[in-house]
């Protein structure tokens, strides 16, 4: 299938990680599958994760469609291009509509890319996780691919100045066994996706190839980093979140 407008900024994109001499780490990327619908469930941690974690689907030629923000599709340049990939715009206000295109992409037989955590997690724990991806995937009938970026924080995150120079950042990317929502109950199946997803993430920290120093500002503050506490920084969140309300009724 033709791609050119994606196919166009994956390249892009992969000169541009070159130059910034990322070192990619991947495990899983065997377990993408081959064909068929699926929802590819990810921790947020970054501006670059959905760039990143395409790496994993590349061997198999899998392109993903991510759910962004409405406002993405509305800017002069990314807009253009997240429409020319197929990207799914999601209107926080009124996501039915956006939900009922996902889950048509997902039976037409294409990988969907989902944050379950909504935006970025600035303390780089797992947040609470909305039951969207669940949802999906049970009403597509898909399995939910699992995927944890770690690294990318230090490459471009939330409140920290931009890395976009040449930095050898490590990126380490784990791709989890697919596997079919079984559980009726919707709120369960999204703490078990969760708890799934935090073994995950706990492998990939295990793992990375760089030993932070004391104190490294993208080290959680569980693991004795300066970023701020879960509590913390949800309720950073709540406040940007009654802030951008208060902006629009004014």
């Amino acid at each position: 299938m033709a791609e050119p407008v994606y196919r166009s900024v994956v390249g892009f994109a992969r000169g541009v990680f070159a130059y910034l001499g990322l070192k990619f780490d991947v495990t899983g990327a065997e377990l993408v599958p081959r064909s068929g619908g699926g929802v590819v469930a990810m921790n947020h941690v970054g501006y670059l994760d959905f760039a990143l974690a395409g790496f994993a689907f590349r061997p198999h030629k899998r392109l993903v469609r991510f759910m962004a923000k409405k406002e993405v599709f509305e800017h002069r340049v990314s807009g253009p291009l997240m429409r020319g990939m197929k990207h799914i715009p999601v209107d926080r206000e009124a996501g039915s509509g956006a939900f009922s295109a996902a889950v048509d992409t997902l039976k037409a037989g294409e990988l969907v890319g989902v944050f379950p955590e909504a935006t970025i997690s600035q303390s780089f724990e797992l947040k609470e996780f909305k039951n969207g991806a669940v949802r999906m995937a049970t009403d597509a009938g898909v399995p939910i691919i699992p995927v944890i970026v770690w690294g990318s924080q230090r490459v471009w995150t939330k409140g920290r100045p931009k890395a976009l120079k040449r930095n050898h950042v490590p990126i380490r990317i784990i791709v989890g066994e697919p596997y079919a929502i079984t559980e009726t109950d919707i709120t369960l199946a999204t703490k078990d996706l969760k708890a799934r997803m935090q073994v995950l993430l706990e492998d990939a920290r295990r793992t990375y190839s760089d030993r932070p120093e004391d104190g490294a500002w993208w080290m959680p503050a569980s693991l004795g980093g300066t970023a701020p506490t879960l509590e913390d920084a949800e309720r950073a969140d709540a406040e940007e979140r009654a802030a951008r309300a208060a902006r629009r009724a004014g």
